[in-house]
């Protein structure tokens, strides 16, 4: 037996590949599956099955392709409604793989479907979890992404987890080894570790969610406090993995059509494309193409292009790093964002050399700020997350997070100069770029963000150590 978690940092996601004997089930795959295919043919196995934790609202899953590719059976848990075929597990149900047995536990309350997996060794031993978003390592999936309004609310999704927590998974081994489907960074759960690996003993220890004295009552009301909305295309993503989408290989191949200046100029006037931009930051504020919108390639790329874009319909031109198009496209498809036109040929240096209109942003140092501070009291916004501004930030100085950067718009200055920093310079270029490309020009941006804040004299709070980051 091999079990072997595949970790996409980007989206803080953890995909398995488990095989005993010859033959292999993959557990909540990525979109492009290749990978998947290349193990099992260096194994020389046969991939019999592809089980799935629950319908992902925050990437899409390789389910539909890997089966179409392989013949493996996709397997949901109960009350899993799918537009292709799918075999839905009864709780309980056991599936043979190899030497070893694979065991569908319904764990609903993430979602009414969400099912764990367990797996047992040849000699019948509990041997490992695939707890999916119903147990993450700290903490636990978020009870609201499958609400039904009118029949089901929050509370009622964290009652369910509740008793699947209580009845499924505490019930089990303190040596069982637990794999999640999410680590720290995911905006399925609230405090999760940076752990990716644990044991059920461990999480009885440390998980605020497992005490062992805890109420219903008291659960439901941990659980569902100081949730964030979540991001808009979470239930985008849904809607892909329960009715399908096209094959990732389509999707390349559309989205890697190289573009010439003239060409690309050309669709972007003829189109509703918005123009990504996603080199480095320090490359960006140098030099754009007017009206572009940064996320760098090299950051939380996936999970913020969902977050800020949020239309995963949105017609998108890309301007890319030489040589990693293809790359930006499948990160872009991992999230349901299919509608790539092309990348520029030649990147931001053949429009620069090509004489077209060329658009920068204005960056200064901490010392800087410090300075316009104590000289002019110069207006400064945190595009930090809630949770980071509450553990600390400048006296006097807004939560304007970047994830809800739009319902925050008409706070910005248009008469004056204003400063933007986050935690260390990726997310206020993210947020400066929107800002001018909504019309906001007179935008600067803090290079090194709060970490180079805290080196200057400039005025914080007292750091405070909240008991979960929201």
């Amino acid at each position: 037996m091999r079990i072997e978690q595949i970790y996409t940092g980007c989206l803080a996601q953890g995909a398995y590949y488990v095989e005993s004997n010859g033959e292999v089930a993959i557990i909540d795959p990525l979109r492009e599956v290749s990978p998947y295919m290349e193990r099992a043919e260096k194994d020389n196995a046969k991939i019999k099955y592809i089980f799935e934790t629950h319908f992902h609202a925050d990437f899409v899953s390789g389910h539909v392709t890997l089966a179409k590719n392989t013949g493996a059976k996709i397997v949901f848990g109960p009350n899993a409604e799918t537009n292709y075929e799918a075999y839905t597990a009864k709780d309980n149900e056991e599936f043979k793989l190899g030497d070893i047995t694979i065991i569908a536990l319904h764990t609903p309350g993430h979602t009414m479907e969400s099912t764990s997996y367990l797996l047992r060794d040849e000699n019948g031993k509990d041997h490992a979890l695939f707890s999916g978003d119903t147990l993450f390592l700290g903490d636990v999936g978020r009870p609201d992404l499958a609400q039904k309004v009118g029949v089901l609310t929050e509370a009622d999704l964290a009652g369910f987890l509740f008793d699947s927590l209580r009845t499924k998974i505490m019930p089990l081994a303190d040596d069982v080894i637990v794999y999640p489907a999410h680590g720290a960074g995911s905006a399925c759960g609230k405090n999760l570790s940076k752990e990716t690996v644990g044991t059920i003993g461990n999480q009885k220890k440390v998980n605020y969610a497992l005490r062992a004295d805890m109420t219903k009552d008291e659960f439901i009301k941990e659980v569902t406090d100081g949730l964030l909305p979540p991001p808009a295309y979470f239930p985008l993503n849904v809607k892909l993995n329960k009715e399908g989408y096209q094959h990732i290989d389509k999707i390349i191949a559309k989205g890697t059509t190289a573009l010439s200046v003239d060409d690309f100029e050309k669709v972007a006037n003829d189109t509703d494309a918005l123009i990504l931009d996603v080199r480095h930051q320090s490359e960006f504020i140098k030099g754009f193409i007017p009206r572009s919108i940064f996320i760098g390639i090299d950051g939380g790329f996936a999970p913020w292009v969902g977050a800020l874009i949020k239309d995963i319909e949105q017609p998108i031109l890309i301007v890319a790093p030489k040589g990693r198009e293809e790359e930006v496209i499948i990160r872009l498809s991992r999230v349901g964002f299919d509608h790539t036109l092309g990348y520029l040929e030649g990147s931001f240096g053949a429009w620069k050399a090509a004489g077209k209109e060329v658009d920068t942003l204005v960056s200064v140092s901490a010392d800087t700020l410090e300075k316009e501070i104590k000289e002019n009291n110069v207006p400064v916004f945190d595009v930090r997350r809630p949770g980071e501004y509450t553990n600390e930030h400048i006296i006097d100085v807004p939560s304007t997070p970047l994830d809800y950067l739009n319902s925050h718009i008409n706070e910005f200055p248009t008469d004056r100069n204003f400063y933007v920093h986050c935690a260390g310079g990726y997310r206020s270029v993210i947020a400066s770029s929107i800002l001018k490309a909504r019309g906001i020009h007179n935008v600067i941006d803090v290079t090194g963000g709060y970490k180079s804040i805290k080196k200057t004299g400039i005025l914080t709070t007292e750091k405070v150590c909240p008991s979960t980051l929201k």
